[in-house]
């Protein structure tokens, strides 16, 4: 049985490590190079980077920030924010990431996707999706539209039938973020979450909503993701990356054990 796995995500704006609600209000919490080496200490199975501003300000990721990062830990980790083209992708992965997240570029040029996993397998491309519950219509059936830009523009797209073609275009993964749910500590949104998992085959990560150990565990058999991503609820200390492992295994959920 294939482990689920636990990630736990860093927005960076500015080179800090920053935390918001709906994709607003952020505040400055911490150095991420030091968090991330905590968080790999503590047993986190993956990282995931996002220079939250790269793509709305139209500039590159910041570079050195990865190359740290990547230096500090040895899990996987994963790299978003201002990948528009092949060149970003091989910097970013010289820089020390295992993985590339794009977002609001693949909904500008899809090819991109296609592109990326051609050039450096399926395995390194991971799309991210932000998506907002919205009024069902003839465009958007699910009632899920993917935005773009940080939560700041629109697309039309329908979420589910946008997951189909990232995965028919070669993405390996693909991270579910619901901006409704973001930053709430209310639980993830489990009926769009299940909605792509059942809509595509390859692996769905949970994301946006994490309050407590019980809020992975749904989404992790509810929601049917093969990982949860989580922020807020390690950053601010109210549980470790070890109870929240531990509170899935007692609940039958295979994790890898690191306590």
């Amino acid at each position: 049985m294939l482990s689920k796995r636990v990630i736990v995500c860093l927005d960076v704006r500015n080179g800090r490590l920053t935390k918001g609600i709906k994709f607003a209000g952020n505040q400055d919490i911490g150095d991420p190079v030091e968090s991330a080496r905590r968080y790999y200490e503590e047993g986190a199975d993956e990282i995931v980077f996002y220079d939250i501003t790269a793509s709305a300000e139209q500039r590159g990721i910041f570079l050195d920030v990865v190359s740290r990062v990547a230096q500090a830990i040895f899990i996987p980790f994963s790299v978003g924010g201002g990948i528009a083209c092949l060149d970003d992708m091989h910097a970013v992965l010289d820089a020390g990431a295992e993985k590339i997240s794009i977002n609001s570029a693949a909904v500008k040029n899809p090819r991109l996707i296609s592109e990326g996993a051609r050039e450096f397998g399926s395995q390194a491309i991971v799309v991210g999706m932000d998506v907002l519950a919205v009024e069902k219509t003839a465009d958007i059936p699910s009632g899920y539209e993917i935005v773009i830009h940080g939560g700041r523009l629109h697309t039309g797209l329908d979420a589910l039938a946008w997951a189909k073609q990232c995965q028919d275009l070669g993405a390996g993964e693909l991270c579910i973020n619901s901006i409704d749910a973001d930053g709430t500590k209310d639980g993830y949104e489990l009926t769009l979450t299940a909605a792509i998992c059942a809509h595509v085959t390859i692996p769905v990560i949970a994301s946006g909503g994490a309050g407590c150990p019980a809020h992975l565990l749904d989404a992790l058999t509810r929601g049917q993701a093969q990982a949860a991503l989580i922020a807020s609820i390690v950053h601010y200390g109210q549980y470790s990356i070890a109870e929240c492992k531990q509170y899935l295994a007692d609940h039958g959920v295979c994790v890898r054990q690191t306590w």
